[in-house]
């Protein structure tokens, strides 16, 4: 859906930083939203980190950098990185291209799929409330 210019799609859970979660089988790739990348503007570094890597819901694990922005990459749940986009080292630019497609970042093995619906998640009415809120707040930034 689109909203405000923005692309978000409805089905994608969302943390407070604008990092996409989506559920695939057991798994959940993790991306940068429309409204973030957009912001950041052109990509150019993504922090891979390695497959194993057991991560917690909440803490930081990577980074992503633009040419004026260093943003950091939290964990939506608890589990172990099973893969990351490799192709982002050679064209981290996929993620202002095709944010949530060719430029997905990581997926996540979680030990409990369940805690993504802490995340912003819900329909229209509640992606457009709180994405119109944060387009407010970043630009009287």
């Amino acid at each position: 859906m689109e909203i405000a210019g923005y692309n978000m799609p409805e089905e994608l859970y969302y943390d407070q930083y604008h990092f996409w979660t989506r559920v695939d089988g057991d798994e959940l790739v993790i991306g940068m939203d429309d409204f973030a990348e957009k912001l950041a503007g052109q990509i150019v570094f993504v922090q891979l980190p390695f497959v194993g890597k057991v991560v917690t819901a909440g803490k930081k694990f990577a980074k992503v950098e633009s040419g004026k922005w260093l943003g950091t990459v939290y964990s939506p749940a608890d589990g172990e990185i099973s893969a990351v986009n490799e192709e982002l080292e050679a064209n981290p630019s996929l993620i202002n291209s095709d944010c949530y497609g060719k430029g997905w970042m990581y997926k996540i093995r979680p030990v409990d799929m369940s805690q993504i619906n802490t995340l912003i998640h819900g329909g229209k009415d509640v992606i457009e409330a709180w994405l119109l809120e944060d387009i407010k707040k970043f630009k009287k930034d």
